[in-house]
């Protein structure tokens, strides 16, 4: 058997050209004359053959490289908040996505976007759900203690709504919500920042004309129905379950802002990722797989049975199914049919990361001047997420950027961020 000489650059083909020159070396005793002598008296392929019949060459180079990609760590935890954006994570336990990649992974369930920071900054996490500002701005030191976090992929596009009070059913414009009390589940979330982009275009400045807090997603619904709150913009399930439990309903799907936002991710130290280099690329493929599974609508039933339990979302069944189908009621009297009202797609846009420094800066979150670009190369890892996705067979973008479109028509150019921030008539800045 003639053995493959110069395997290329890749990780795995550098390990195979390392052991090859081992093994010979241990052979010939390190006289490199006496290899050279030898492979010219019987030839190259030959002399080859001849040691793949004493040391079979191609299967150490095949252990050495299989067991350089090992995991270096296989028990994992996994933070995660109940709610749909997670969908991913979660199902990748049960249908066992993780298994598949050599890992043991236990999801760890959370009651807020506040405990899955500490849970990862405290390391009681190796990885986590969070939100797609998150990592950005723990990165940059907003609003927590500083830590270079990563995000290699996102986790679910669209899947949000604006949900209100069923005695607001009859309000048709953001004008018409002045006084209301909003709630969102964090600071540095897409639904704060899409919920300010949506009351702001319609003339309403979000931190005069309305009260915006923050509140865990599960207690949503309880202040809801406790007419503690006039509406939210928050994940799924609970937009649905609030039309389930007859008092809300869904005035409009955060996909009607901006069809194709990003919304959660899958996130990492890069403490993690740098000393478990294997751990995190397993990881990541398990995600990967999972979010390509998800996209799937075919699969969209049987997920939501998955993740129905109660040590996952703990919801009916039925509303999941609602969520994940694009089938349901909206608590007006209309059944709505609306395929990617969630839909999911791992890849990380830096341009989507730059959006929403833009909104940081002008919501008066950040200070001062933003290096947009650097950051968000630095947090979104497009390269790896595209690596990924290659190697599994899928087609990710080739552009790191690319302009998005809002509903209300206008552009977000990623090239021009501060351009972008002073065309808003309501800003902080």
């Amino acid at each position: 058997m003639t053995m493959p000489q110069h395997q290329g650059n890749s990780p795995e083909g550098r390990m195979a050209d390392v052991v090859e020159r081992a093994v010979l070396h241990g052979i010939f005793e390190g006289q490199e004359r006496n290899r050279r002598e030898f492979f010219k008296l019987v030839g190259g392929a030959t002399a080859l053959a001849i040691i793949e019949e004493i040391l079979p060459l191609s299967r150490v180079q095949a252990w050495a490289v299989d067991a350089a990609g090992k995991p270096e760590k296989t028990d994992l935890k996994v933070g995660f908040i109940p709610i749909t954006c997670a969908t991913p994570l979660i199902m990748a336990e049960p249908l066992g996505f993780y298994k598949k990649y050599g890992l043991n992974v236990e999801v760890l369930k959370a009651s807020g976007w506040a405990m899955i920071r500490d849970f990862a900054l405290n390391k009681q996490t190796d990885a986590t759900h969070m939100l797609t500002p998150m990592p950005l701005a723990i990165s940059m030191g907003v609003g927590s203690q500083s830590a270079p976090f990563l995000m290699p992929a996102v986790e679910n596009i669209n899947g949000q709504a604006i949900t209100l009070h069923i005695k607001h059913k009859g309000v048709k414009t953001a004008q018409e919500m002045k006084g209301f009390r909003f709630a969102v589940p964090f600071d540095y979330s897409m639904h704060n920042f899409l919920l300010r982009y949506f009351l702001a275009e319609g003339g309403v400045d979000p931190d005069k004309d309305v009260q915006i807090r923050v509140l865990p997603p599960p207690e949503m619904v309880a202040n809801l129905r406790a007419d503690n709150l006039d509406g939210y913009l928050g994940p799924d399930p609970f937009n649905q379950r609030a039309v389930f439990e007859g008092f809300g309903f869904i005035y409009m799907l955060s996909k009607d802002i901006w069809d194709g936002h990003p919304c959660c991710a899958f996130s990492c130290s890069k403490e993690f990722a740098t000393n478990h280099p294997n751990s995190f690329k397993a990881l990541l493929k398990a995600v990967i797989d999972a979010t390509e599974h998800a996209a799937d609508k075919s699969n969209r039933k049987a997920i939501a049975k998955a993740i129905a339990p109660k040590n996952y979302l703990n919801q009916p069944e039925e509303v999941l199914e609602q969520i994940l189908t694009g089938e349901f009621p909206d608590g007006l009297g209309n059944i709505r049919k609306v395929p990617d009202r969630i839909d999911f797609d791992p890849f990380p846009w830096h341009s989507m990361a730059i959006w929403i420094l833009t909104q940081m800066k002008r919501w008066g979150y950040v200070k001062g001047d933003v290096n947009y670009k650097k950051i968000a190369e630095e947090v979104y890892l497009t390269s790896s997420c595209r690596e990924v996705m290659q190697a599994m067979g899928h087609k990710p973008p080739k552009d790191n950027l690319k302009k998005h479109k809002f509903a209300d028509g206008k552009v977000f150019d990623p090239e021009k961020p501060e351009e972008y921030i002073k065309s808003f008539a309501i800003r902080r800045v």
